[in-house]
């Protein structure tokens, strides 16, 4: 691809996804920053968690953005008796006319474009286990058989950050295939009134499909393409090996991170960096784009020491420390 090829294709798909932002605030009210990050998920080809108390329309967001995205969308409410082939799916016996007997693969709601995995940290280990095949690799295993899944896919799951009665937390592996984790906070005044008096008059028009899948797959591979400026490359090292405190120079990091950001962090900044200049209509990310992102690229591929607990230090304040370095 040519360099002016490049720019125009990226001017197109920039005015695209700036119409399929719209659309989706048409719904979501007061989430700006929310929506931007969860397309610049799924523009990088990852997933989302999205973790907010009830009420605050992540469930109406997912299901937003599978319809303006041209996505085959499916919902799975996480619960305790959830099991992997609720899930994935399941071989069963069937009987021919005939008589004879074979085992038929009857595929689960994993396999569609946008998967919402509602409440994710509701369901046991063993059966939020069964996405990290798909969540890795696209696709899944059963009895032995491998089947490719819808592409693209993404998941997005939600999570309650206040009620944990009753809940498994994610391993940190399962953590470390989202791409981002996204807090869902409260509207500002102004949005929370529009959003009540859209939500309690007359019947909301649905929503509009943008794009379609394949028009996404362009945009995802566009964004692979797009050119990273070498001082942007050596921040998210920089910040992802700061973070870590065997190799960190700050004593805040050693002193209060038990484990840091693994080379899964600097990728999904680099691609989630381009995703968000994209989306706002620029070739190539910038130092602003990797600061906007870095708290929901990292907070879920840290963890604070016992110290740092006793002591009231966050993550999101050793976080806003590395952000201050960048420069």
């Amino acid at each position: 691809m040519t360099e002016q090829t490049l720019v125009d294709q990226a001017d197109r798909t920039a005015q695209a996804l700036k119409t399929a932002k719209a659309a989706i605030s048409e719904r979501v009210f007061g989430q700006e920053t929310v929506i931007e990050q969860v397309l610049a998920a799924v523009l990088a080809g990852g997933h989302a968690l999205l973790v907010g108390v009830p009420g605050l329309a992540k469930t109406r967001l997912v299901e937003t953005v599978g319809v303006v995205l041209g996505l085959e969308e499916r919902r799975i409410q996480f619960t305790p008796d959830l099991m992997p082939s609720d899930i994935l799916g399941a071989e069963i016996l069937d009987e021919s006319i005939s008589g004879e007997r074979h085992f038929r693969f009857i595929p689960g709601p994993v396999f569609c474009q946008l998967l919402m995995a509602d409440e994710i940290n509701r369901a046991s280990p063993r059966t939020q286990s069964a996405l990290l095949q798909a969540m890795q690799e696209g696709r899944v295993t059963i009895a032995g058989e491998t089947y490719p899944l819808p592409q693209p896919f993404h998941v997005i799951a939600t999570q309650n950050p206040l009620e944990q009665e009753g809940t498994y937390p994610l391993p940190e592996a399962q953590l470390d295939r989202f791409l981002l984790e996204i807090p869902v906070g409260y509207p500002d005044l102004e949005s929370e009134r529009k959003m009540l008096v859209a939500t309690t008059g007359a019947p909301e028009p649905k929503p509009r499909s943008v794009l379609t899948a394949l028009d996404l797959s362009d945009a995802q591979a566009l964004v692979r393409q797009m050119p990273v400026g070498d001082g942007v490359v050596s921040a998210i090292l920089r910040m992802v090996r700061d973070g870590r405190p065997e190799t960190t120079s700050l004593e805040s990091i050693k002193q209060f991170v038990h484990w840091g950001p693994g080379p899964r962090a600097a990728q999904a900044l680099m691609l989630a960096s381009r995703a968000r200049a994209l989306l706002d209509g620029r070739l190539s990310p910038s130092l602003d784009d990797v600061a906007a992102l870095a708290p929901s690229a990292l907070r879920h591929r840290m963890a604070l020491t016992f110290a740092a607990r006793a002591e009231g230090v966050t993550l999101d304040r050793l976080i806003q420390t590395l952000i201050g370095r960048l420069g």
